[in-house]
């Protein structure tokens, strides 16, 4: 099959969740279809990654896409006047819909492509602009379930009204949207129930789970002493929270108990209030970004994923069982996992159990052994990308539907972005939540 995959982030180098998901689904396909890869660039992407990404793909091209507070300001009060969601027009380009343009229109009027992936739901909007014989949109997270769930942990204010407006306006954005697409992939059940609250046909979603590669063993760990590692990008809001409720909530307990114990906190782009963590006689240590962190985990005793707000599956968590690192989370960090608390990894989700949960692993080396090995058991069986992306072959034929059933929802060559634009402003007016 000829397949044009669409991504908002450039799926190399492996140095974010997102961008370990979207890689081994590309993987996968290069080995076995003629791919195309069409994906927005920043400033930060180096052309060895472009050209990584060249050795598996038959094609990549890449638009380039520029982030600043003057711009964000510009995209709200834009998104303020139209009832868009602000995260949607935040991302579009007119450089990137004439480009999928052109690549669709080698088709002479036919569809060239014989399937369109749309990699997260910033990415649908384009996927219209191309004629195909199916369409699939990849869905990381349920972003209007994710934002919804984070107002739960703001308190009253313009904050929490902003945040409110984007999940609903998100909502309404993704029913309609969605109209449009054969097939829907969530990566758990939780993230599949959010979304077949908003799409009409709910037999056209289905659950693909983020998968890696396990590699060919655990990493060989030394730990520096007692060392919490926290890993992530720190732009995230989720994150952001999760380590500022483990800094004051939590830490202090432990170190209190343990006090030669260090917290370490990796990853880009930290807020002030992060930043402000940093505390060398408390053992806090606040890196930004690490190009490898792979000599990290080798210090590290133990990782905290201490998440309150969050949809989609945590890859950073699935990473940590491959490389035997044992993991502490909450309910809400291994949502969608299939992880057996007290064997696969231990969850906690009060201050006072998350702290004596992390002391348990940081004390008893037997315990932490035993949560190492039956992680990376349970990724080598069910997260491996060879095994859990074999679903795409299916989802590209549309074997998994009833017959005739994706007929009905396969948008027409002749489809214009503006009548879809036209149907969620439309819209705007009397949704409700």
């Amino acid at each position: 099959m000829r397949v044009l995959m669409l991504t908002q982030v450039l799926p190399y180098p492996l140095d974010s969740g997102p961008r370990f998901k979207t890689y081994h689904i590309l993987k996968y396909l290069a080995e076995r279809h003629e791919v195309t890869l069409v994906s927005f660039v920043r400033a930060s992407d180096s052309p060895d990654a472009v050209d990584h990404l060249k050795g598996l793909c038959h094609a990549v091209h890449t638009v380039p896409i520029t982030r600043s507070l003057l711009r964000d300001i510009g995209y709200a009060i834009a998104g303020l006047a139209t009832n868009r969601p602000f995260l949607m027009l935040r991302d579009e380009r007119r450089a990137m819909r004439a480009l999928v343009r052109r690549l669709g229109a080698q088709g002479n009027g036919r569809p060239y492509f014989d399937v369109v992936h749309a990699d997260q739901l910033n990415m649908a909007t384009y996927a219209l602009e191309v004629p195909a014989a199916r369409r699939v949109l990849d869905e990381h997270n349920v972003l209007w379930a994710l934002w919804r769930r984070i107002c739960t942990t703001l308190p009253p204010g313009p904050k929490r009204w902003l945040l409110e407006r984007e999940w609903r306006l998100l909502r309404r954005y993704q029913r309609d949207i969605s109209r449009h697409f054969d097939a829907i992939l969530t990566v758990s059940e939780a993230d599949r129930a959010a979304m077949a609250e908003v799409v009409d046909d709910p037999a056209r979603i289905e659950v693909l789970p983020i998968a890696i590669d396990p590699g060919p063993g655990p990493l060989l760990r030394q730990p520096d002493g007692p060392h919490i590692l926290h890993l992530g990008t720190m732009f995230y809001l989720p994150n952001a929270d999760a380590v500022l409720w483990f800094a004051s909530q939590v830490y202090p307990r432990i170190r209190a108990r343990l006090p030669q114990v260090r917290f370490t906190v990796v990853g880009a782009n930290p807020p002030p209030e992060v930043r402000a963590l940093a505390d060398p006689p408390a053992g806090i240590a606040v890196t930004g970004y690490v190009p490898d962190v792979e000599p990290i985990i080798r210090r590290s005793s133990v990782l905290v994923v201490p998440l309150r707000a969050g949809s989609g599956i945590r890859v950073k968590i699935l990473n940590a069982l491959a490389q035997g690192l044992p993991v502490v989370t909450t309910s809400v960090g291994c949502e969608g996992l299939a992880t057996a608390p007290g064997r696969d990894l231990l969850v906690a989700d009060t201050a006072e159990d998350f702290a004596e949960a992390v002391l348990r692993v940081l004390t008893d080396e037997a315990l932490a052994r035993s949560l190492a090995a039956s992680g990376r058991r349970l990724v080598e069986q069910m997260y491996d990308y060879r095994v859990v992306c074999r679903k795409l072959d299916d989802v590209y034929r549309g074997a998994w539907m009833e017959p005739g059933d994706h007929g009905n929802v396969t948008l027409s060559a002749a489809t214009s972005l503006d009548a879809l634009e036209i149907e969620l402003l439309g819209s705007a007016q009397h949704d409700r939540p």
